[in-house]
């Protein structure tokens, strides 16, 4: 089978897959999209949103739609690296046994990842980056294709631990979660308030989605749209050669090169998507809010002056 027919075949499996989604999830397709888009590029996403916002459901979903191995692990102050990579542990025979953690699963949802210390979240985005553990000095390589998808709830903010701008790096997308329309809330309430179980089809293979994923990265991008989305990174950055007067004014940090990577993988997958051969200046557009979202740092006046990140990200596009 050609590129031109699994880009094709991809298209038909994204929209089947949005269906099934959508047979649960009831508006947010944005954030399906995202989400998506995210596992397509072999990345990990940070869903951020206010409680009762179905970011568990929505992860659990599509991991059934996927066809995947589903793990939740709850974050909480006492959670230790071991709880969550696994532990050795002396059998029957007097033999020490390692017995794998729920990190050990194709999709990992780490709910509320900003309430555990920084040594268990460090050990959760080594995982992340490297795509294995290692425990007791042996490595351990980990399933694929491997997500995490990480919530925080961005109100109370008392016991929990932050992540580090540099951790937060690791991360392609950090995707807000915003209140259902009227309408979407009226239909929330009536579908989840009957006895009505809806049972969730497998619409990929694991092997469907690695082949998926290696078909974004072999997507050609002309020069201009490479061009287009260093610099537009690089106007995050403050006093550099392509800066704007907002990027000096408001903003303390930058995006670093990750970010341009992210633009330019998350370009090439949001064009397979749209029908398109090669992605476009459009298409870095459309993924540039949710990769530049927790790459940036505002300042002081920027708070004070109530200029948000996405105001500013808009401001630069």
């Amino acid at each position: 089978m050609s590129d031109v027919e699994k880009a094709k075949q991809m298209i038909e499996d994204y929209h089947r897959l949005k269906d099934e989604i959508h047979k649960v999830i009831i508006g947010q397709d944005a954030i399906v999209d995202q989400v998506l888009i995210s596992i397509f590029c072999k990345s990990h996403a940070l869903l951020v949103g206010v409680p009762g916002l179905a970011k568990t459901l929505l992860v659990n979903t599509i991991s059934k739609a996927l066809g995947l191995d589903f793990s939740r692990i709850q974050f909480t102050p006492d959670l230790m690296p071991s709880d969550i990579i696994g532990t050795e542990i002396l059998d029957e025979s007097k033999t020490f046994k390692f017995i794998k953690g729920p990190l050990f699963s194709n999709i990992i949802l780490a709910d509320e990842i900003n309430r555990t210390p920084p040594k268990t979240q460090a050990a959760l985005l080594e995982a992340m980056q490297e795509k294995h553990v290692t425990a007791s000095g042996k490595t351990y390589t980990l399933p694929n294709p491997f997500f995490v998808l990480a919530t925080q709830n961005p109100i109370e903010q008392e016991g929990t631990y932050p992540l580090p701008e540099a951790q937060l790096d690791r991360f392609m997308f950090h995707i807000w979660l915003d209140y259902p329309s009227y309408n979407e809330e009226l239909a929330i309430v009536r579908a989840t308030t009957e006895d009505h179980q809806i049972a969730v089809n497998q619409v990929l293979s694991q092997e469907k989605i690695i082949e998926y994923q290696n078909l974004v990265r072999k997507i050609p991008v002309t020069d201009h749209v490479l061009e287009y989305a260093v610099k537009l990174v690089a106007k995050t950055r403050k006093n550099s050669e392509f800066s704007t007067a907002i990027t000096n004014e408001y903003l303390s940090w930058g995006a670093g090169p990750r970010a341009s990577q992210f633009l330019i993988i998350g370009a090439k997958c949001h064009a397979i998507l749209k029908g398109k051969l090669s992605p476009d200046i459009e298409d870095v557009k459309a993924v540039a809010n949710p990769i530049l979202r927790h790459r940036i740092v505002r300042n002081y006046k920027a708070e004070a002056e109530g200029y948000t990140i996405d105001k500013i990200i808009e401001s630069i596009l």
